[in-house]
């Protein structure tokens, strides 16, 4: 294991999401984040990209392993959605990222009620919010029938109206109501919406069971002004267990397509390996 201690005792496990990797292979993406100390490696959410055998192959052969899977909710398959199509589209979704979970040795899986940039409800909010409860019961159920866990995530106003807040994922996930579900947080969507960022992660307590980390722009820990010493001392206050995943993106309106254009190399090398330089040094202050 590549964990970081201080004084004997294991702080905090870290991984990087492989999506701001754009276009690179799995092979290449993990070695680079062997090369800089993690301890996994966050897979993006289109199953039918991995070999699951090569996966586990190439962890096992660098000392890490996959830590979890960011999904990507779109208008086609939207747990929440009025179309019901859609929302069998995502349930079924859900399934193939718990099947290939279960295949890579992943714990975890994030689902996010309903699709990116959708900013607006439906015109029936108890109806809608149904779908969503029904919709990610089927689908925990499922990931939990082969051994996965799921985690609720909220996103800032600008990307959805649905979740904002951590202790809305709490409510949602109360109604959920299933054995292998928590919530998470993300650092950048947090900076936005909570008013402590620290304090929300408190709040959480047990059933925070994943976090992204990114700075107030999006970058590495350390680009930005985020402090991340109260947010590290609360992780450990509460006996965090899960990865801390970095989920970096360039501060576009369209940073998939920013990545696409050949923009945002700095996410590669450079904050790959300053996202974790960087917080191990915060894990030294902490007391």
């Amino acid at each position: 294991m590549n964990q970081f201690f201080i004084e004997g005792v294991a702080m905090f496990k870290y991984a990087y999401n492989s999506l701001v990797y754009y276009g690179e292979s799995f092979p290449i993406s993990a070695k680079r984040v062997a090369k800089y100390g993690y301890d996994a490696i966050e897979i993006y959410g289109e199953p039918e990209e991995y070999d699951p055998a090569e996966v586990r192959k190439i962890c096992e052969d660098l000392g890490i392993t996959v830590s979890s899977i960011c999904s990507l909710y779109t208008e086609e398959r939207d747990l929440a959605s009025p179309d019901r199509k859609s929302r069998q589209n995502a349930v079924d979704y859900v399934k193939r990222l718990s099947d290939l979970a279960s295949e890579v040795a992943c714990p975890i899986i994030i689902v996010v009620p309903t699709a990116v940039m959708k900013t607006k409800p439906w015109e029936d909010p108890v109806e809608e919010r149904g779908w969503a409860v029904k919709s990610i019961r089927t689908g925990g159920e499922y990931a939990n029938s082969v051994g996965v866990s799921i985690t609720i995530e909220a996103w800032n106003r600008y990307e959805t109206y649905f979740l904002n807040r951590i202790e809305q994922c709490l409510d949602l996930m109360r109604e959920v109501v299933l054995p292998n579900a928590g919530v998470m947080g993300d650092t950048f969507h947090m900076n936005i919406e909570e008013e402590s960022i620290e304090g929300a992660f408190r709040i959480a307590g047990k059933d925070l069971n994943h976090v992204h980390l990114a700075d107030s722009n999006r970058a590495a820990p350390g680009k930005g002004h985020i402090d991340f010493l109260p947010i590290f001392r609360a992780l450990k206050d509460i006996d965090y267990q899960g990865h801390l995943s970095f989920e970096l993106l360039p501060a576009t309106s369209d940073p998939l397509g920013t990545l696409k254009r050949g923009g945002g190399i700095e996410f590669f090398d450079e904050y790959t390996k300053q996202a974790i330089e960087y917080c191990r040094e915060v894990e030294k202050k902490i007391q």
